[in-house]
């Protein structure tokens, strides 16, 4: 992708989604899908498997094998969240909101809502004035979270790519496991501070990433509520 040792023409989107895709009255309230950019050298990579090791022989956590911040222990959290709000100029994160019962009833099929929610989220990221100096577009998610989807996801990734790229930008789009991909255990800690503002009004995370925080928008801010 990139040339020789030039790393800066290559721009890391990182994506991770919070809440249920279940539209009824079991279902979130809300769901969240934000993005990281990011260029390398990634300054929380290192400190963040450092911190793996560190807690493994403080006995804390001796069984950890990557951070996922819904399941993690407060005392792990805490000492995530210390290294990324370290970092925060290093990163951008970007996020849509989505109220679930302003969805029409049209669009709750899975395989609808979640390419068009991740369609406008990169619409956010994908702002010329975000690309200066860009060659390349790297795009992780963790497995897409409705397998026989697929298809449909990554159409529509790259249709939106192809759309708003300039001719030079190439892009790939792929799909890592979670535990394998510090950029996407990073993204998953900002998103569910994100999911717990909107969900609990809880700022404690919130805050300590909120540096980071370019564009974090409620796309149906001024829609109809289709079911309470």
């Amino acid at each position: 992708m990139t040339n020789g040792d030039n790393t800066q023409d290559c721009l890391y989107l990182f994506i991770d989604e919070a809440g249920t895709f279940d539209f009824s009255h079991n279902g979130t309230k809300h769901f969240t899908l934000s993005a990281m950019s990011a260029k390398r050298p990634f300054l929380w990579e290192s400190p963040l498997i450092a911190l793996k090791y560190d807690l493994m022989e403080r006995g804390l956590v001796p069984e950890i094998k990557y951070f996922h911040a819904s399941e993690d222990r407060q005392v792990v959290r805490n000492e995530v969240f210390n290294i990324i709000s370290d970092n925060l100029t290093d990163f951008h994160i970007d996020s849509v909101i989505i109220e679930k019962r302003k969805t029409g009833p049209a669009l709750q099929a899975v395989e609808k809502f979640y390419p068009r929610m991740l369609s406008y989220l990169l619409r956010y990221v994908l702002q010329p004035q975000f690309l200066q100096g860009c060659a390349n577009i790297i795009v992780i998610t963790d497995r897409i979270p409705i397998n026989s989807k697929r298809k449909a996801v990554e159409k529509s990734v790259k249709q939106t790519l192809t759309a708003m790229l300039p001719s030079h930008v190439n892009y790939k789009v792929l799909h890592h496991e979670s535990m394998s991909c510090i950029g996407l255990q990073v993204v998953d800690y900002c998103n569910w501070a994100i999911f717990r503002k909107w969900r609990d009004n809880d700022l404690r995370s919130y805050s300590l990433i909120s540096g980071a925080i370019r564009t974090e928008f409620d796309i149906f801010r001024n829609g109809t509520t289709y079911y309470y």
